[in-house]
């Protein structure tokens, strides 16, 4: 360039980025003597009528914005140099080296580094979104973060930079024509278009995802559009549970919230005790096969050494002797025993034959059905095998799957209307959220001990890509409460 001051007050030091029709420019203000960073739009061959309308957004948010670890707006004005006129946005410049740059000379970061880093930038983060319209930066990445100022075990000062990309969300349910960003750090939503602050989340979570493997997350292998890094890695599993949480592809899946990342990233999610478990528990008759990806989980037929077995085995016995007496009676020939005996059968015979019958099919159950699980890479589907019979229930995508909620067993102390107390037991349930849909898996499982339902969530959480939700009794039931009034409420008006 040949023009060395603009607007003869910024004096130009060097050049410090440069793009198709954009330059990047450290410069002395001569009436403060601080360095400033002058942003440069020139309307050149290059230019398009979207980059202008980026170039005057980045300026409108930064004028609004005040936060320590963003830049500040200090002028805006038009340019003419020897490549063509332009704008000209004028920031303040932060001393600092770029999260790229620091990886590239060698620095390391801890796990605890990581994690102070996450939250520095959440907090920004939490910052921008409660704005009013909320405030999406749209290109989170190494080279846009800054780090200054380590000292002892303190990560130093984090600064987010490079609002070129920002865009601010009106009451359009976030929809936007223009699609900027850098590949291997949008999120799959981003690609056409659309933006949230959880869009945000999947880049900071790619950021640090290369932060802790040293690769661009577009190197890394893929599965279902989600990022493979946990085998090149060496991470508490709570910190790749995050990772992975943060990076999931699919929005109804990834926390919605910076505030709700912090708070995982401090208490996160408990599991169950077994979640680690790769195998079945000593012991179980649960047979489990896998192959190509696909999880096949097929439960016997129950044992007949079983109370309830038994149980039902009598009543049907003792039911169906009940039926048949009376017809003894009809037998007989005498009229009045065949009077008696229509009677007999008509309270005795049908009542008690009925209940002979639905104890028989419950026996059948116990003897003959199997129930089958199959997860394979687009869906899980439950059959039901009873003899050459067979019942499946409605498939469940994977993709709309958001969360696996196990819910553990639990001893209830209940009052009755007459204030008597008494003591019932809750048996540990696996649900599966899915869009709309809930399926609680463990009901198909009926008679499985809780290490046994411990060890199923794990294998939906490890093929699901979902973490575990764990919930006592309680929380569940005070949820349900809260899920009936607000229908109640939507059912009033």
């Amino acid at each position: 360039m040949t023009t060395k001051i603009l607007k003869e007050r910024y004096a130009i030091q060097k050049q410090l980025a440069k793009n198709a029709g954009r330059r990047t420019l450290l410069a002395r203000d001569l009436q403060t003597q601080e360095l400033v960073v002058i942003k440069l739009l020139i309307f050149g061959e290059n230019f398009q009528w979207d980059d202008l309308k980026l170039f005057q957004r980045e300026a409108q948010t930064l004028q609004l914005l005040s936060h320590p670890a963003i830049p500040h707006y200090l002028d805006y004005f038009d340019v003419d140099t020897s490549m063509g006129k332009g704008f000209a946005l004028v920031q303040s410049y932060i001393p600092a080296k770029s999260l790229d740059k620091w990886l590239k000379s060698g620095r390391t970061f801890s796990e605890e580094d990581v994690k102070q880093l996450a939250k520095a930038l959440l907090e920004i983060l939490r910052y921008l979104h409660g704005q009013q319209p909320p405030v999406i930066h749209r290109d989170i990445k190494p080279s846009n973060i800054l780090l200054a100022n380590r000292s002892g075990n303190k990560i130093g000062e984090v600064y987010l930079v490079d609002f070129g990309s920002v865009q601010t969300l009106a009451a359009k349910k976030g929809i936007t024509i223009t699609v900027v960003g850098t590949y291997g750090y949008m999120p799959p939503e981003q690609f056409g278009g659309r933006t949230v602050p959880a869009s945000d989340l999947y880049s900071l979570g790619a950021t640090l995802i290369y932060l802790v493997t040293g690769r661009h997350p577009a190197e890394l292998p893929q599965e279902n559009l989600r990022i493979q890094f946990e085998s090149s890695v060496n991470l508490s599993p709570d910190l790749i549970d995050w990772l992975k949480w943060m990076t999931q592809p699919s929005l109804n899946r990834r926390m919605a919230s910076a505030g709700e990342a912090v708070k995982a990233l401090e208490q996160p999610r408990q599991k169950t005790d077994n979640s680690a478990v790769s195998q079945k528990p000593f012991g179980s008759r649960i047979k489990v096969k896998k192959y190509s990806g696909n999880v096949d989980i097929l439960i016997p037929p129950k044992s007949i050494f079983n109370t309830q077995f038994v149980t039902g085995l009598g009543i049907m016995l003792v039911c169906g002797l009940i039926s048949i007496i009376p017809l003894v009676f009809v037998l007989s020939g005498d009229p009045i025993g065949i009077i008696l005996g229509a009677i007999n059968v008509l309270f005795f015979s049908l009542p008690f034959g009925s209940i002979a019958v639905i104890m028989a099919y419950t026996v059948g159950v116990y003897l003959f059905r199997s129930t089958r699980l199959h997860l394979d890479h687009q869906k899980i589907s439950l059959t039901y095998e009873w003899l050459w019979c067979k019942r499946q229930k409605t498939p469940i995508l994977k993709n709309a799957i958001n969360q696996i909620r196990y819910t553990k067993s639990a001893l209830m102390t209940t009052q009755s209307s007459k204030g008597k107390n008494s003591i019932q037991s809750s048996h540990a349930r696996v649900t599966i959220i899915a869009a709309q849909q809930k399926y609680e898996v463990s009901k198909a499982y009926e008679g499985l001990v809780e290490p046994e339902i411990d060890w199923l969530a794990h294998e939906l959480s490890e093929w699901s890509g979902v973490p575990i939700t764990v919930e006592d009794v309680h929380q569940e039931t005070e949820r349900r409460v809260k899920h009936l009034a607000t229908n109640r409420k939507r059912s009033r008006k």
